[in-house]
């Protein structure tokens, strides 16, 4: 895949999750892919268990907003450095909003077959974020 295609592929989600739009997964990730993030003990199988936790994420966090700081593409494979802030006034699982703003940064590399995400590793640091809004 030519190296402006997997940027643009990136450039539709990023723009999805910022407008809290889920409905990307389908068209950027393949339908049996798999996302390994740190900190989650298994690797998510599949878009629904994916867009699931997206859904979560942005309910906790509806304006949660993400800016892309430095893209590598190389071949079908594509890592990308991120920056992500947004207010905690939706349920984070089992705890209440907190209001608090938090501002994260990440790292993912995909691999992309006949267009599609098929392998996702994602890391960002969920610790930071609980400190941010009081939990730890």
């Amino acid at each position: 895949m030519p190296v402006e295609s997997v940027m643009e592929h990136e450039r539709i989600w990023i723009e999805s999750l910022n407008r809290g739009d889920v409905s990307a997964v389908d068209a950027v990730f393949a339908a049996d892919c798999v996302v390994h993030i740190t900190g989650v003990a298994e690797p998510l199988r599949g878009i629904g268990p994916w867009k699931e936790l997206l859904v979560g994420l942005l309910r906790a966090f509806p304006d949660l907003h993400f800016t892309i700081e430095d893209q590598l593409v190389e071949g079908d494979r594509a890592a990308f450095r991120w920056h992500a802030t947004g207010t905690h006034t939706g349920p984070l699982g089992a705890a209440p909003p907190t209001g608090r703003q938090v501002a994260l940064d990440g790292l993912i590399v995909d691999t992309l077959v006949d267009g599609k995400v098929r392998e996702r590793w994602e890391q960002w640091d969920q610790s930071l974020m609980l400190q941010q809004l009081g939990f730890a």
